[in-house]
């Protein structure tokens, strides 16, 4: 049984379907990586799981139960953490309290995962007092990813991670997200960056108008030619 699972997905904006028929199945040991043209349906697809928009037919299933429609609010205590593209930290807030809040819905001692979080991005220890807001857009990201892994995730969904960072930030972010997945932590991710992202994928998926185009491990999406041709750049 898949960690989660979707089936024929059709979501969109205002009546007008985004998604028309997406199909994805992702294991607590895959790094899922969504790639595709712009408007192809990637962020929606990252959106439609955790409720922010309506699913208007097929099913989301997450960890064995139909979780279709449901809201964040019930999505985060059985383990779904999703990380949006922009405004994914408290800006006024620090970066010791950006993690407390990813905490919330937690009745224990946070103490070991605030060790871990700080372990994993030691870039943060020395600013743990500093407002996000002040970071820069790595470091940001990095309070934006240990806030999710403060709940304790299942699974990780991460919306484009690596925009507008530089190298060296965009692949120590790819360094964590694998990392995070070694602690067993499936993630599935929307990226811009195709070429690094695809190269430690076990599952990728190439989008187009809303729905599968290319469906295989990183490896056979990068070695296709029709997919280095039409969305990798040759």
């Amino acid at each position: 049984m898949s960690l989660i699972d979707l089936k024929d997905i059709v979501a969109g904006y205002g009546g007008t379907p985004i998604l028309n028929g997406v199909n994805m199945a992702i294991d607590a040991s895959d790094i899922g990586v969504i790639v595709g043209p712009n408007g192809a349906g990637k962020s929606t697809t990252l959106k439609a799981i955790f409720g922010l928009l309506t699913v208007t037919a097929g099913t989301v299933t997450f960890d064995g139960q139909d979780v279709t429609n449901f809201e964040a609010d019930r999505l985060v205590p059985m383990g779904l953490s999703f990380v949006p593209q922009e405004h994914n930290v408290f800006t006024a807030m620090s970066v010791h309290e950006n993690f407390e809040m990813g905490a919330f819905v937690r009745r224990d001692d946070i103490t070991e995962s605030l060790d871990m979080v700080y372990e994993m991005f030691p870039d943060l220890k020395a600013k743990r007092r500093q407002p996000a807001g002040e970071l820069s857009g790595g470091q940001r990201q990095m309070v934006a990813m240990g806030r999710a892994l403060m709940s304790r995730p299942k699974l990780l969904m991460l919306d484009e991670p690596s925009a507008g960072l530089s190298p060296r930030y965009m692949m120590e972010i790819f360094e964590q997200v694998v990392k995070i997945n070694a602690a067993g932590v499936g993630i599935l991710m929307v990226e811009q960056n195709a070429r690094q992202a695809l190269a430690f994928a076990t599952k990728g998926f190439v989008l187009t108008s809303g729905q599968n185009r290319f469906t295989g491990t990183g490896q056979e999406l990068l070695d296709d030619p029709d997919v280095a041709k039409s969305f990798l750049g040759g």
